[in-house]
């Protein structure tokens, strides 16, 4: 069975080398163009590009794939891709682009998606940041059919996975990515005998799971501490969290939730500073943060932070971006 690929960072690169470990045979890999990366902004192949060049795959880059897009060649040259290569099933992987009718239909088998929760809930781009934020007790894979909806297509195979009280966007990425790539080769090997029978998603408890925006990087201290804890997790590695203090903007890497009453204090106000963390005033609660970093610098748990770069309780965390100058 010939499995086309579609997919571009490592959520899919994880699941594009489990295809080629189980000696599927994969003839095309669609992924995005390389992108600028790095302090020198020189172009940058994505992870799964990088996987298919190692192996000596064929890799098309396709800027979009509608006919009568914005990049109509780039979508033809990419159907004549596909269409010699022929492939029998195309598993899609976090790749970025909508796929278009022409490309749902070419596969005799259809188009499969890895997407990473248990839908209904969480369709849509950031499904991982979205449930880590919102609180969820357990997330999952979904292997879905694809059809024309944004996720709405009839599941395969679908698997629970606990999300952890400590867990973050990374720890949590790298076991959905390893649980997705485990059912989507159960699920290949279904279509193969013919066995495979997708049911159709629930009509309720639908939620979407939004593209991360980076003005949702500053943490609003008016918020309760268990929401701003749950943000900081769920943004991690990124876009990460932040806040200022007067000028200087604080990345913040890594809070717990504190145990000391606000005290009548303004929300963003430092209450303690110690080895074992810097103590907020929010909203509702404290929130301690242990691990920070400024421009330029390295991220350092509290204790080198603070004796570095000292922090002074009274002092007060500004909930925005600076205000821009007018000229």
């Amino acid at each position: 069975m010939g499995v086309a690929f579609a997919g571009t960072p490592d959520f899919a690169a994880v699941a594009l080398r489990a295809l080629l470990a189980a000696g599927v045979n994969v003839p095309l890999v669609l992924t995005q163009p390389d992108r600028p990366a790095g302090r020198g902004l020189h172009l940058q192949p994505s992870s799964v590009k990088q996987v298919a060049l190692d192996h000596g795959l064929s890799v098309a880059q396709p800027r979009g794939l509608r006919l009568d897009g914005r990049w109509p060649e780039d979508a033809a040259l990419a159907r004549a891709a596909l269409e010699q290569a022929a492939p029998d099933v195309l598993v899609v992987a976090a790749y970025g682009l909508i796929l278009p009718q022409w490309v749902l239909d070419l596969p005799r088998l259809g188009c499969v998606n890895i997407h990473a929760s248990l839908l209904p809930r969480w369709r849509g781009a950031a499904p991982i940041h979205r449930a880590i934020e919102a609180g969820d007790a357990t997330t999952g894979i979904s292997i879905m059919r694809m059809d024309a909806g944004l996720d709405t297509g009839p599941i395969y195979r679908m698997q629970e996975l606990p999300i952890a009280a400590t867990e973050t966007t990374a720890s949590l990425h790298d076991k959905l990515a390893a649980l997705g790539s485990e059912l989507l080769l159960q699920t290949l090997a279904a279509l193969q005998a013919d066995i495979a029978e997708p049911t159709s998603q629930a009509v309720e408890d639908i939620t979407y799971a939004a593209k991360i925006d980076k003005a949702e990087s500053w943490l609003d201290w008016a918020r309760p501490a268990t929401e701003l804890e749950r943000r900081i997790r769920a943004f991690q590695p990124t876009p990460g969290t932040q806040s200022r203090l007067g000028a200087l903007t604080l990345k913040i890497l890594a809070a717990r939730l504190g145990s000391a009453a606000q005290a009548g204090q303004p929300a963003g106000t430092i209450l303690a500073v110690g080895p074992a963390g810097v103590e907020v005033a929010c909203g509702e609660g404290t929130l301690v943060l242990t691990r920070l970093q400024r421009p330029g610098g390295k991220p350092l748990d509290i204790g080198p932070f603070v004796l570095s770069h000292p922090l002074l309780p009274g002092q007060r965390l500004d909930s925005g971006p600076p205000a821009k100058a007018i000229a």
